[in-house]
């Protein structure tokens, strides 16, 4: 099997090389190389310059704005957008409910929610995890009631990322209680304006604000907002996490990161010399790029069996591209956080106003502690680990 690009593949890969780099604000993307909170207005503003150029969406049908791509400059889209450390338009938008919607959703929900959905008019959260409802989701038990002409929704979801942003939520909401609980399931779009709802914080680890608990005490939400069929939920639920895990193994942000890890290596002194010098730290460095290249062959090779077969279900495959690309990912934030050593503290002189202590350790190095904690979670979230770990055994391994 060829895996090379094709020379049409390669002016592909170079003309979305130069416009992520040209068009994209140069602030902006030296925020997602460092591993920087990006604030609202920075998704915003990167998703709307995309959106301009036909680069948003190119996932969607080409009725509403998707591109006629081949599996292999799909895969060349996501590689080089992480490669330039470019925000990735926002999943819940892109990847989740716009799909959802335009697969599954009425005319008129189509003309009402998918062009601001793309242009990120619309900020989308997820409504889909709760207390004890995280793996085992078709436990959830946030309720939605038929009274006339809208639905009353009673409940909580929680681990809501970037719910502090939304101005809708798509939501699983229990519609059958008597049904088994993945046949009494429905889809619903939610308001977050609508009255009886309250969005907490949750403060992780690293001291961010990134995700939330949502609580809905009587939320009265428009008939007309059920997506597809009462009680088919669970359908447009699958789907959607099919479409949740495009890019999961984020070959190319890890490949940035990792000439990063190396550069700073070779700049920052330790001892007589720098970080570099230390053959311990780059024998470990050596094998994440080992294990990177051989997870890049691996996608490829996927992406390649794409242009034989329609994909009608999630490819196995992808559970290796998940577990492999999580524990990469991880390893690369532990390199960045060894080359900063104690320069890794949090910096006062940042962090506190009215201090006029001096600057401490280079600009960079207070983030990598943050980014390392913080990947914690990504062997976690998209199905943990553990999970992808039981569909390679029953699906490549038979047991």
């Amino acid at each position: 099997m060829d895996l090379r690009h094709t020379a049409d593949e390669i002016a592909f890969r170079d003309e979305l090389r130069a416009f992520f780099r040209r068009e994209i604000p140069a602030e902006i993307r030296r925020k997602v190389s460092e591993g920087r909170a990006l604030a609202r207005q920075d998704y915003v503003t990167s998703q709307k310059i995309l959106h301009a150029a036909g680069l948003a969406t190119p996932n969607w049908p080409v009725a509403w704005g998707g591109k006629d791509w081949s599996p292999v400059q799909r895969y060349i889209y996501v590689e080089e957008l992480q490669a330039a450390a470019v925000p990735q338009p926002l999943g819940f938008n892109v990847n989740m409910v716009g799909p959802v919607i335009a697969t599954f959703g009425s005319e008129a929900q189509k003309a009402r929610f998918l062009p601001a959905t793309a242009s990120l008019d619309i900020w989308w959260a997820q409504g889909f995890s709760e207390p004890g409802a995280g793996s085992d989701l078709a436990s959830l038990k946030t309720s939605a009631r038929r009274e006339g002409d809208a639905f009353v929704v009673n409940g909580q979801k929680t681990w809501t990322t970037l719910g502090q942003y939304a101005d809708w939520i798509f939501c699983l909401v229990r519609t059958d209680p008597a049904a088994k609980k993945q046949q009494g399931i429905s889809f619903l779009l939610i308001d977050m304006a609508t009255p009886g709802i309250t969005v907490r914080p949750i403060i992780t680890i690293d001291g961010g604000h990134e995700v939330n608990e949502v609580f809905f005490d009587e939320v009265r939400v428009p008939a007309e907002n059920l997506v597809g069929e009462l009680n088919n939920g669970w359908d447009y639920a699958k789907f959607l996490l099919s479409n949740e895990r495009i890019g999961i193994a984020r070959i190319g942000m890890t490949k940035e990161r990792l000439a990063r890890v190396k550069r700073l290596a070779q700049e920052t002194p330790a001892g007589e010399g720098t970080v570099w010098d230390d053959p311990d730290f780059r024998r470990r460095l050596a094998w994440s790029e080992i294990e990177l290249k051989a997870l890049e062959i691996t996608q490829m090779r996927v992406v390649a069996a794409q242009r034989t077969k329609a994909a009608d279900r999630p490819d196995p495959s992808s559970s290796i591209l998940k577990i492999k690309g999580s524990e990469i990912q991880q390893q690369a934030t532990q390199l960045l956080m060894e080359v900063a050593g104690p320069y890794a503290l949090p910096r006062p002189d940042r962090d506190e106003e009215g201090l006029n202590l001096p600057s401490v350790g280079p600009d960079w190095a207070d983030a990598a502690a943050p980014l390392f904690f913080n990947y914690r979670k990504v062997s976690i979230y998209g199905g943990s680990n553990e999970i992808q770990r039981n569909i390679i055994a029953k699906a490549f391994l038979g047991l």
